[in-house]
């Protein structure tokens, strides 16, 4: 199996003299290289690119979402070494991703997202729903595989691992829009409902056979459960319900990086004062925050000098690292999919209930307001 997941779709890649680089490796400096990633540069994560050069892009965040995931990695990998208890074992430990791969993932997982964020993505849904529609990841996937930047038909000619941990969605587009489209298409394209327009987290029709080939590894029971979905309904899109083991450690890296990274720049843009932050500290956890050397102290640290400010949020992203978990699901066969990383404190929907309060502080004092 890791050989088969070490394999480019091409086959065998180009042979270069003294070149010691292993497959995932070449992913990443491909990766690193391209133009889809640079573009990444000029893509709005929450402010606009023209309101200041402090605030994040989608560049700035995916090489932190990338940085956090490899430290999620390695502390596993650490605490593992430890030997206590609940620490991920040896084996589980050796089906992690290495550091070029969790950073090719981490690098590679907004390359389909367009300008203006979700606006974008609505918009270019609607100008694409008689073609199979558009989706952020269901792009990322098209870029990577069909592109030909670097070869005529293979895109960067990533491995099946590589691609693997950027599938964050196994199921079709079609598969997942709701069944009663409501949203009609207007005369004038400046007044649709973006409601109407959202599409699925999905990826897209045209990538099936390459989906095919990412999966081919595994076996037909482990196939038919990892594609299993919550079915669409008149009103709402059906939901991909399964994730593998590289791609919950990214989901983790990305809800790190938008809940703490966004607060950052909103404090420094004072779009969230101090009042609005202790009211949001007192709903946290008080064990968790003893737990994670965070007992007093956050506010004035956030909102103080840069420096302050800067090592008190290197510890709440410290904290939300060392709140991981590898966990199993024994309906799997393979430990690529069997395999899990999640919070410790994790809820039903997989999250972290105090990083969910942060986010929410994020989501109602800078994202919905509508100056932003």
């Amino acid at each position: 199996m890791r050989n088969e997941r070490q394999t480019a779709r091409r086959g065998k890649d180009i042979d270069r003299r003294f070149d010691e680089r292993g497959p995932f490796e070449r992913d990443l400096t491909r990766l690193i290289h391209s133009a889809a990633f640079r573009r990444l540069q000029a893509k709005t994560q929450v402010l606009g690119i023209g309101e200041g050069d402090f605030h994040r892009t989608r560049l700035t965040h995916s090489l932190e979402v990338a940085n956090i995931a490899r430290g999620i990695v390695r502390n596993l990998r650490y605490r593992s070494r430890l030997s206590k208890g609940s620490e991920p074992t040896e084996a589980q430990v050796k089906r992690l991703p290495d550091d070029d791969l969790i950073m090719f993932i981490g690098l590679a997982h907004d390359l389909g997202h367009p300008p203006f964020g979700h606006g974008g993505e609505v918009a270019l849904n609607y100008c694409m729903s008689d073609e199979g529609g558009f989706e952020g990841n269901g792009q990322t996937l098209r870029i990577l595989s069909k592109w030909k930047e670097r070869t005529e038909e293979y895109g960067l000619n990533s491995t099946r691992r590589s691609l693997l941990g950027i599938l964050k969605y196994p199921v079709n587009y079609k598969q997942l829009r709701k069944l009663d489209k409501t949203g009609k298409k207007s005369a004038s394209r400046l007044s649709i409902k973006a409601e109407d327009w959202r599409p699925p987290k999905c990826y897209h029709e045209e990538e099936k056979d390459v989906v095919e080939w990412i999966l081919d590894p595994f076996s037909k029971d482990d196939k038919s459960r990892f594609v299993r979905f919550r079915p669409p309904t008149s009103s709402d899109h059906g939901k991909s319900t399964e994730k593998c083991l590289d791609v919950s450690i990214l989901d983790l890296a990305d809800d790190i990086a938008y809940g703490i990274h966004d607060l950052e720049d909103a404090i420094a843009l004072r779009l969230i004062d101090r009042d609005e932050w202790q009211q949001t500290e007192k709903l946290l956890d008080p064990d968790w925050m003893k737990e994670h050397d965070l007992k007093s102290g956050v506010g004035a640290r956030l909102f103080g000098n840069s420096s302050e400010r800067k090592r008190m949020v290197g510890a709440l992203v410290h904290a939300f690292i060392t709140n991981t978990e590898t966990t199993s699901d024994r309906d799997y066969q393979s430990s690529l999919l069997r395999l899990k990383v999640e919070f410790k404190d994790r809820t039903k929907e997989d999250k972290s209930p105090n990083l969910e309060k942060i986010q929410d502080l994020v989501k109602n004092k800078v994202i919905h307001v509508p100056e932003v």
